[in-house]
């Protein structure tokens, strides 16, 4: 799918030089700590180029890369895109089967780039689910760049938050029955105290490895938050763009960056209220 010289195009350069540029200007403001993705259009984007479906998804793993890019240059330490949901699994089995092909190829890819900038990478998600292959080369890579912490990127596949708080919820009561504290425990004054805590669930999520963001984007125009983060958006920036995903480029991110910081105040506070 990609070359190693186009990834060395794409942090060298005269087009980097202009965009380390003008991130220098964008970090006088708040700069995000957390960015997640709902990368929505690529089937759009492949019509609207009469291009097959295939070339549209490697045109969105592409743009996916750009963003890793950016988001290092400009100091964005978090970054979560949303791959692959459960639901998808309901599509054509050739679409599916391409996202997989897909998938395996990104994390050969990935494991060159984490060692090239020193990049975690974790995928959140019911990896069960994936083929076997894909499971032990998403579990060797996420086990060899566990070490770093300069940049952490999370690929959500096989994922929906209604399926991660479930998960988290099953988890946190089986960590309290095999401490032999079951899930409901006096306190002194012989009230029932709910021994199950946020802080309990939020710890066994699929994506507790990075904190809340503080902006989510959505591509494709739509407003849906497609059972993406429902639990860790409550208090984040929600952007909504009109164009489909493969054509998300810097300045889109320079948009969404200063709108953020336009109404940062605003979601600072409200962070500290929750």
């Amino acid at each position: 799918m990609f070359r190693e010289d186009i990834i060395i195009h794409i942090f060298s350069g005269w087009r980097s030089f202009l965009r380390k540029c003008l991130f220098r200007v964008l970090r006088v403001g708040p700069i995000p700590s957390h960015i997640a993705v709902i990368m929505d259009g690529n089937r759009r984007y492949a019509k609207k180029k009469k291009i097959d479906d295939t070339t549209g998804y490697d045109a969105g793993a592409l743009a996916l890369l750009h963003l890793i890019i950016y988001c290092m240059e400009l100091g964005v330490k978090y970054v979560t895109a949303y791959a692959f949901s459960i639901d998808n699994f309901r599509r054509q089995p050739e679409e599916v089967q391409k996202i997989m092909d897909l998938t395996m190829e990104s994390v050969m890819l990935l494991t060159w780039i984490s060692k090239l900038r020193s990049v975690r990478v974790h995928f959140a998600g019911n990896l069960q689910l994936l083929s076997a292959e894909i499971q032990d080369a998403a579990k060797r890579l996420m086990e060899s760049t566990a070490g770093y912490n300069n940049f952490v990127l999370t690929i959500c596949i096989c994922y929906t938050s209604s399926d991660e708080i479930l998960h988290a919820v099953k988890k946190s009561c089986k960590e309290k029955w095999d401490d032999g504290i079951g899930i409901m425990g006096y306190d002194k004054g012989s009230d029932y105290e709910l021994l199950i805590k946020v802080v309990d669930i939020e710890k066994h999520m699929y994506t507790a490895i990075a904190p809340d963001p503080d902006i989510l984007i959505r591509t494709g125009g739509e407003y849906r938050l497609s059972n993406f983060l429902v639990w860790q958006s409550s208090g984040c920036h929600l952007s909504s763009l009109g164009t489909v995903w493969p054509e998300f480029g810097v300045f889109h991110l320079v948009w969404v960056v200063l709108d953020f910081q336009q109404n940062y105040h605003y979601f600072a506070k409200k962070k500290l209220q929750l």
